[in-house]
C-alpha cells in the first residue's frame, strides 16, 4: 500500500473511531474532549495526518488533502447534531421542568431571644438613670438566699419561694436579691445597680409559671434616698419602657426585705391596628419599696446613715405584655417559627 492509500485508509479509520466515540458522549463536557482529540487544531488526529503531507509528491497531495477535508467536514456535522441532541435532551429533562419563577429559599438567620430584647432594654434605661448591671451566681446558699433578706427560713415567705436544694448546703437561687447583698459585702455606698439573672422555683410549668425563668432586681442605696426618689425612679423608667403617656400607680404591698413594700402598676395607651388609640387595663409589673433596716444592718451598712430601695420585676412577663404574647411557655417550647418574629424587633 503506497503513501497515499496509507493515509486515506487511517483518514477512514480515523472517522469511524471518531463516530463511534461522538455516538458514547452523554454530556457537553466529553463532547468538548472529542472535538479536541479529532478536530483540534494543533493536537488533532486529522491536524496531524496534514502535516504529513508535506512528504508526498505534489500531484498525490491534493487526493490526501480532499479525503481529509471530507472526513473533517463529516465529523463536524456529527459534531453539531450530536451537541443539539445533548441540549435538547437537558431541556426535556427533570432540571428543565423546574420553575425557576418559585421564591428562593433565604439561609435561616437566627435572632436574639425576645425575653433578651426586654433584658437589655429594661437595663438600658436603668444606665441612663446611673445603674450598672451586675451578675451573681445561680448556686447559693440559704444566708444570701434567704436570712441575709430578712427572710427566716420558719418564715411563711421562705415557703413562697420554695426552690431546688444541692448537696452540700447549697441551693438553686429563687431570685437576683443574693447579688444584691454580695455587692453590699464588697462596695460602700452609693451603690445602683440591676441584675439580670436565671431563678429557679418549685412552681408548675404553666401558661404564667415556669419552674426556671428570668428576673431582674434593682437596688439603690445613698445617703438621703426617699420614698420620693424611689417613686420618681420606678415612674420614670415605665415611662421610657412603654411610651410618655403611661400611668404609673404604687400599690402597699408586703415584701420581707423591703418596708414599706408596693406593687407597681401601668396603665398603657395602646395604639389598635386601625390607628386608634386607647387605654389598657392595669398591669401590674413589678414588686418594690425601701430597703428594710435590718437588710443594711446584714451587710454593714449603717441603717441611721444610709436608706435606699429596691424593686424587682419578670422579664418574661414584660415581654409577654409588650408584644402580646398569651402563653409563657411559647419561650422555651424552641419553635423557631415562633422566634424569627423577633428577628427585627
Amino acid at each position: 500500500m503506497g503513501d497515499v492509500d496509507g493515509l486515506i485508509h487511517e483518514l477512514k479509520e480515523l472517522e469511524s473511531r471518531a463516530l463511534k466515540a461522538l455516538g458514547d458522549v452523554s454530556d457537553p463536557d466529553g463532547l468538548e474532549a472529542v472535538r479536541v482529540e479529532y478536530l483540534g487544531r494543533k493536537e488533532g488526529r486529522i491536524s496531524q495526518i496534514l502535516r504529513r503531507l508535506g512528504a508526498l509528491p505534489g500531484t498525490e497531495r491534493p487526493t490526501v488533502g480532499q479525503e481529509a477535508n471530507r472526513v473533517k467536514g463529516v465529523l463536524q456535522e456529527a459534531l453539531d447534531a450530536r451537541r443539539r441532541e445533548l441540549e435538547a435532551g437537558r431541556d426535556s429533562g427533570p432540571e428543565a421542568r423546574a420553575d425557576l419563577t418559585l421564591p428562593g429559599r433565604s439561609p435561616w438567620v437566627g435572632a436574639r431571644h425576645p425575653i433578651t430584647w426586654v433584658v437589655d432594654e429594661i437595663c438600658q434605661i436603668f444606665r441612663g438613670l446611673g445603674f450598672s448591671r451586675v451578675r451573681g451566681p445561680e448556686a447559693e446558699t440559704e444566708w444570701y438566699n434567704f436570712v441575709a433578706l430578712n427572710t427566716p427560713l420558719d418564715h411563711p415567705a421562705a415557703d413562697e419561694q420554695d426552690t431546688l436544694y444541692l448537696q452540700g448546703g447549697h441551693l438553686l437561687r429563687s431570685h437576683t436579691s443574693p447579688v444584691q447583698v454580695r455587692t453590699m459585702e464588697r462596695f460602700d455606698p452609693p451603690v445602683r445597680i440591676v441584675v439580670p439573672g436565671m431563678v429557679y422555683r418549685r412552681d408548675t410549668y404553666d401558661a404564667t409559671h415556669a419552674p426556671a425563668f428570668h428576673q431582674i432586681e434593682g437596688l439603690a442605696v445613698d445617703e438621703g434616698i426617699t420614698f420620693v426618689d424611689f417613686k420618681a425612679t420606678l415612674a420614670e423608667f415605665s415611662r421610657r419602657f412603654w411610651g410618655p403617656d403611661t400611668q404609673v400607680r404604687f400599690r402597699p404591698s408586703f415584701f420581707p426585705f423591703t418596708e414599706p413594700s408596693a406593687e407597681v402598676d401601668v396603665k398603657r395607651v395602646v395604639t389598635l391596628p386601625d390607628g386608634t388609640r386607647e387605654e389598657s387595663d392595669w398591669l401590674e409589673i413589678m414588686g418594690a419599696g425601701m430597703v428594710d433596716p435590718a437588710v443594711l444592718e446584714n451587710v454593714g451598712y449603717d441603717p441611721e446613715r444610709f436608706t435606699g430601695f429596691a424593686f424587682g420585676m419578670g422579664p418574661g412577663r414584660i415581654a409577654m405584655l409588650k408584644y402580646g404574647i398569651p402563653d409563657i411557655r411559647l419561650f422555651y417550647d424552641g419553635d423557631v417559627r415562633f422566634h424569627r418574629q423577633f428577628r427585627h424587633v
